[in-house]
């Protein structure tokens, strides 16, 4: 059973969640804590694994991701070991920046990055369509997404 996180430890991750560029002293000082503490308690939400890591957020349009799609992906069947092959075979491919597997009437949800729309009909042919286990896909062209920026509201209940 984990421990019961207290406010500091709740407070903590707020801002962390915010900006995870915070110094510790920054932090330190805005949760009232001494900065060698402060660290502790970090390091310790680590050891957790409450922190599970920290994420670069990028604007891809800065670096020729000037498109983004949403793909749905539903299986021909859904064994372990077909679920687990799909998500081993897209997950590490440069494109995919989110890969969910899902309940409901479809399986997966890809979100990907890519330079323009003849790249994403070769990643849909290339690696999706092309794979045995896919049964069906569907498509959908991002305009804007942006990130939460708060933690969950039930943090902390």
């Amino acid at each position: 059973m984990k421990r019961t996180l207290d406010s500091t430890d709740l407070a903590i991750l707020e801002l962390l969640y915010t900006d995870a560029r915070i110094t510790n002293k920054e932090l330190a000082a805005k949760v009232g804590l001494a900065p060698s503490s402060c660290l502790e308690r970090v390091k310790r939400l680590q050891q957790e694994a409450v922190i599970q890591g920290t994420r670069l957020q990028l604007d891809m349009r800065a670096l020729g991701g000037h498109l983004q799609a949403l793909i749905s992906v539903r299986l021909s069947n859904h064994n372990r070991e077909t679920v687990d092959n799909f998500a081993a075979a897209l997950q590490p491919l440069p494109e995919v920046i989110n890969l969910l597997h899902m309940g409901g009437e479809n399986d997966f949800l890809v979100h990907v990055t890519l330079t323009d729309t003849a790249h994403l009909r070769d990643f849909v042919f290339n690696a999706i369509t092309a794979r045995p286990e896919v049964h069906h896909v569907e498509t959908a062209l991002v305009y804007n997404a942006w990130p939460g920026t708060k933690l969950p509201s039930f943090v902390g209940d």
